[in-house]
């Protein structure tokens, strides 16, 4: 993640204007609960409240923001921007009422297509970003992902090879036996070339078509590709009340996962296709939690339940091991990288099945941009830096934002949704040391968010001379 450090007068003009922009800003919005805590280098600001469940979200080529409220539909929202974070929503409607809609969305690489996703299927429309509407009924375009338990799919359009859209599956925790056959289609992150769909043809199958990125993946929700490499990343969410040995270990472990599963353009990598080792292999978070722990580290897999077949070398040597790993019941539910390759930033919505509740913050971690992969080792414990976290975890999730979905706007700027409270949050990089600032009223209008209207989307109307000056400011 980079830090920019004043070096000249445009630099200085730039804090300024932004500072400008932010004392001026018509409409600052107060979340019903305690302010969050916003990390050194950057600006926070809520902008948007009063959606129901909004969970991915995606611009469209005007630069309107679309989000899935799940159990809803398909909005579509504008704003009026002042530039840096202060957005007044000016606009918004539903652009697809559809109940069965729980979390994926996704736009062709033309902008011309829209895709999102119930548990059983993927779904597309035509779609007109100047009106912003869709034409016609939703045609499916994957099928047969029905299972109970874990009911989110992911959507990922590819940038590096266009047409490819990457889906994510999770578990039927209630029959993990499925999970060992991958023609089940379980627990897995498959790749499929839409070109090849006619408008008359089937549905894909997802049980039986598409390229296999990676399966044994207990509920991978959030999926990203590096912007250099095109190296394809997923975060996992990973099992609860987990036994080892018949020892109750589930208060810090299994750790949640960040899996590296290849790339899409042809090239072979050890991990693409494999098992990453669910239902059977986990990851360590915490070593003296587990019992017959010898030999284990931070990341390295362990076995649920040790017997003559099944053992911590089984799992070293038959399934992938993490990239890195995170604390246990964190809740990773989306990943977005910089547009420079530098830095992924990561949705962790919180713990239930823990005794002090963990996660609830938006993190960072840092990339080699050229190789593609995180900086840090595989065994790390510090490979997460918070962006923006809750001031008091104990109060969650009843009283504190859950970040879910993440989103680049034109500018840079990083949006996230928080599908508990209904909100959405902009987040832009100041380059500034000290505390980082969380913009509330002063010198504008005061709202309350969950009255608000809901979230709108982005206009790139830059107001109080920001555009210029922004223009060469940088690339997150």
């Amino acid at each position: 993640m980079k830090k920019i450090v004043p070096k000249s007068a445009v630099a200085a003009s730039l804090y300024a204007v932004i500072a400008a922009s932010q004392t001026q800003c018509p409409s600052v919005l107060v979340p019903s609960y305690s302010a969050p805590v916003v990390t050194s280098g950057w600006q926070a600001q809520l902008v948007a409240g009063g959606l129901t469940k909004p969970r991915s979200m995606v611009f469209d080529s005007t630069g309107a923001l679309l989000v899935v409220e799940s159990g809803k539909g398909i909005s579509r929202h504008s704003f009026t921007d002042h530039g840096g974070t202060c957005l007044v929503p000016d606009h918004a409607h539903m652009i697809v009422e559809m109940t069965t809609l729980n979390h994926g969305l996704a736009l062709s690489h033309d902008g011309n297509t829209l895709y999102a996703s119930s548990a059983e299927a993927v779904f597309a429309w035509t779609y007109d970003a100047e009106s912003g509407s869709v034409t016609g009924q939703p045609r499916t375009l994957i099928a047969n992902m029905s299972n109970s338990d874990l009911v989110t799919r992911t959507l990922h359009m590819s940038e590096r090879a266009p047409g490819t859209l990457i889906v994510s599956r999770g578990s039927a925790e209630a029959d993990t036996a499925q999970t060992e056959v991958v023609t089940n289609g379980l627990s897995q992150i498959r790749a499929f070339d839409l070109t090849n769909l006619t408008d008359d043809a089937a549905p894909y199958n997802f049980m039986a078509d598409g390229l296999v990125l990676g399966w044994g993946l207990r509920n991978s929700v959030g999926v990203a590709e590096h912007p250099l490499t095109g190296g394809i990343y997923a975060v996992e969410n990973s099992a609860d009340g987990v036994r080892r040995n018949g020892k109750d270990v589930h208060e810090n472990n299994p750790g949640e996962e960040l899996n590296f599963l290849g790339y899409l353009n042809g090239t072979a990598t050890a991990n693409q296709g494999r098992n990453f080792g669910y239902p059977h292999c986990f990851a360590v978070w915490q070593v003296n939690e587990i019992p017959d722990n010898e030999g284990l580290a931070i990341g390295k897999q362990f076995a649920m339940q040790e017997n003559t077949t099944l053992r911590d070398e089984t799992c070293a040597k038959d399934y992938v091991p993490p990239r890195l790993t995170f604390p246990a019941h964190y809740a990773p539910i989306d990943i977005k990288f910089s547009g420079s390759g530098d830095a992924a930033y990561v949705t962790f919505r919180g713990s239930f099945d823990r005794s002090s509740p963990v996660g609830y913050r938006l993190s960072s971690m840092v990339f080699d941009s050229l190789a593609g992969e995180p900086v840090a080792a595989a065994d790390s414990s510090t490979a997460l830096r918070d962006v923006l976290t809750n001031r008091d975890n104990s109060v969650c999730p009843d009283s504190c934002f859950r970040p879910v979905g993440l989103a680049r706007d034109g500018q840079g700027r990083l949006w996230m949704t928080t599908d508990s409270t209904g909100e959405i949050y902009v987040l832009q990089l100041t380059g500034k040391s000290g505390d980082g600032t969380f913009v509330q009223p002063g010198g504008g209008g005061e709202h309350n968010a969950a009255a608000g209207l809901g979230a709108k989307g982005t206009t790139m109307l830059m107001g109080c001379g920001v555009a210029a000056v922004i223009g060469v400011w940088l690339a997150l």
